[in-house]
């Protein structure tokens, strides 16, 4: 049973130690909960660290990951949770990732994996996590229907009586599974910010195009192109300043659009939109069109493949 929310949650932080968008009172978090069998760990844990994969590949963020042990303050079986601490072993040796072992460092409900994210600049940052608890599941008295003898086989000889009487009745505690990829979403918006420098890719930038007419007879093309660039999804300015050409790019550059659309009279005439980067690499005419398809690709692919392309210049030697 896998569940999973982005709830409003609420810390009441000191407030020296408020921080900008990474410590705050009220924040959301990618917290999901995931019920499971014993043996169903190792097959969920690894789903789980494949997913924290796939979102941070996407962002251009590597990762370290550290299996936390047992501490000396505990609860659960010994038998349970040497199964649980050998489970997540394999599961993290099938991940085929590096990893290294914490002693003793895992939370007193059970194991966890925790992950250290790297931005741009190498520094590191604690998001993603998988915590095992055998705590909760008791709390709240979750069980569920085993198979045959199970239950009475899956005993511990330091089973609790509320266990024995559970497996009296064919019935097994799950264990539980928290896991987070983004962690606090505000706090992910202030890492991906520093780890871009600002420069958003397409997928999530809040700038994605402005379209720049070179005079006044060009606005209401500009609109239409607006309007249309709207119904595909995207967000797009247009400058209605009206200031001379060179201004108006500069300004879209530093403001970080994407992509800087500069229609004259042969666009309008020709349909099209001249490309320009805010890397200052022009792109040259293209058919609006064309330059739809682009975007559009651009933006399924998060920006993976499109690297190279919307890069800045090499410097010359």
């Amino acid at each position: 049973l896998r569940l999973a929310d982005f709830g409003v949650l609420h810390r009441n932080e000191l407030s020296g130690a408020l921080t900008g968008l990474t410590r705050v009172r009220r924040f959301q978090q990618d917290d999901a909960h995931i019920y499971c069998t014993v043996q169903q760990i190792k097959g969920e844990v690894r789903g789980v660290l494949e997913l924290i994969e796939r979102v941070y590949k996407i962002f251009g963020m590597t990762f370290s990951l550290c299996l936390s042990t047992r501490p000396e303050t505990k609860i659960g079986d010994d038998s349970l949770w040497d199964k649980a601490e050998k489970l997540m072993e394999e599961a993290l040796n099938d991940f085929g990732k590096p990893w290294k072992l914490n002693p003793g460092d895992g939370a007193f409900y059970g194991p966890k994996i925790d992950v250290r994210v790297y931005d741009a600049l190498e520094r590191p940052h604690q998001c993603a996590t998988v915590q095992l608890d055998f705590n909760l599941p008791n709390r709240f008295d979750l069980s569920y229907i085993g198979q045959g003898s199970e239950a009475k086989d899956g005993l511990g000889p330091n089973a609790s009586e509320a266990e024995r009487q559970l497996a009296e009745g064919g019935r097994l505690r799950p264990v539980m599974i928290h896991r987070a990829v983004l962690g606090s979403v505000e706090r992910m918006i202030a890492i991906l910010t520093e780890h871009y420098a600002g420069k958003w890719p397409l997928f999530l930038s809040p700038r994605q195009l402005v379209v720049v007419p070179v005079t006044k007879e060009q606005l209401a093309y500009a609109e239409e192109l607006r309007e249309l660039f709207h119904s595909e999804g995207f967000h797009v300015d247009v400058d209605e300043t009206l200031n001379k050409l060179p201004k108006m790019i500069l300004n879209a550059q530093k403001a970080q659009y994407n992509y800087i659309l500069v229609v004259g009279r042969n666009e309008v005439t020709d349909r099209a939109v001249n490309v320009r980067l805010r890397t200052g690499v022009e792109r040259g005419l293209q058919s609006v069109d064309d330059f739809i398809a682009h975007i559009k690709a651009e933006r399924a692919a998060c920006g993976v493949g499109f690297e190279m392309e919307t890069a800045a210049p090499a410097a010359a030697k």
